[in-house]
């Protein structure tokens, strides 16, 4: 059993969904869910779900002395990022070595890097006139979303979507493709 914590920072529905998927996997199971904001809604998802929950603001995120007893304490073996912010510190990345990964919202490598989320990145592919838009799921490296990617997925666009429709298009992918992707990742460990 591989016991996961989910990394969020805004309203939580890939972190539900996650949670909903896994309940009563053999494989993976929900333990910890981490915000960096005390009024993340996905604390409140997570609850309702029974999964624990940590609120880490940036200072304790940053200071290996808060984050490392914390993931021990729940025996944290893998790390996902499902709408997480802050960039993830050098001291996590190098405890789980191609054991932290991410959801971004875009094809990488077009759309990545700093302030390259959320409705951010879907006005920049609607202003890019784009024919389509999608979703990556790449491991974390010290650099923005610059680690090698696992998966992707596209859905095309019409000239008529707006930034609206582009995130509803692309958050349908991460809804039906990212449990899957995570499942087969962590099934790949040795």
């Amino acid at each position: 059993m591989t016991n996961i914590a989910i990394f969020v920072s805004g309203s939580g529905s890939n972190c539900e969904n996650l949670i909903k998927y896994f309940n009563g996997s053999d494989l993976v199971n929900c333990a910890l869910v981490i915000s960096n904001k005390d009024d993340a809604y996905a604390l409140v998802r997570a609850k309702n779900l029974g999964v624990p929950t940590a609120v880490m603001p940036k200072a304790d995120l940053n200071d290996p002395e808060k984050m490392m007893p914390l993931l021990a304490e729940y025996g944290i073996d893998f790390i996902i990022l499902a709408g997480f912010l802050p960039l993830v510190p050098t001291f996590l990345i190098d405890a789980f070595p191609r054991k932290i990964i991410n959801l971004h919202p875009a094809l990488l490598p077009k759309y990545g890097g700093k302030g390259m989320w959320g409705h951010h990145v879907h006005e920049a592919v609607k202003e890019a006139g784009e024919k389509e838009t999608g979703m990556t799921v790449h491991y974390v490296t010290p650099v923005c979303d610059s680690g090698e990617i696992i998966a992707q997925y596209s859905v095309a666009l019409s000239p008529d979507d707006t930034v609206d429709d582009i995130a509803e298009k692309e958050h349908q992918l991460e809804m039906k493709y990212f449990p899957a992707v995570v499942e087969k990742v962590i099934s790949e460990i040795d």
